[in-house]
């Protein structure tokens, strides 16, 4: 019985030990932190994307006024649908497709739109969407005629 008791005596001491070292080991944060700051002064400010259709749009292999339809029934803002209100507008201009949100927003959900569209009408086999700039996606052209002049010197 004595030395059950000391065993269990000595446990809690041990664990008592450990939590206090724990608590002891665990960073303080500072009051003035960036990362303290920057969740509470978080900046609204609008995400701005560019859609450059130009080459296919001065071929007539895409129409901008339906891609822009299909941005805007397709683009989900709070899991809905056709619901922009005033966290997403997106507007056209000739041959590009302007889309300014509030985030969250992602570049990667308007490639993602833009090759369903492509799929949707066929294109996929023609048109690639590939990132110039930091805010901008351009439509181009597979370089299929490269490859096929490499097939033919390779026979």
């Amino acid at each position: 019985p004595r030395i059950a008791l000391s065993l269990s005596l000595f446990s809690s001491l041990c664990f008592s030990f450990k939590m206090v070292k724990a608590k002891a080991a665990a960073p303080v944060k500072k009051a003035g932190s960036k990362k303290a700051t920057q969740k509470r002064g978080k900046k609204s400010s609008n995400l701005k994307f560019v859609l450059n259709l130009s080459a296919p749009v001065d071929d007539g292999l895409l129409d901008p006024a339906i891609f822009e339809k299909f941005l805007h029934d397709r683009v989900k803002v709070n899991g809905k649908t056709g619901v922009l209100g005033n966290k997403v507008h997106i507007t056209r201009q000739q041959a590009k497709i302007n889309v300014t949100a509030k985030p969250p927003f992602s570049k990667r959900y308007l490639k993602y739109l833009t090759k369903k569209y492509l799929k949707k009408n066929s294109l996929r086999d023609w048109l690639r969407v590939i990132a110039t700039d930091k805010s901008t996606y351009e439509l181009r052209y597979f370089d299929i005629h490269d490859n096929e002049e490499e097939e033919a010197m390779e026979e």
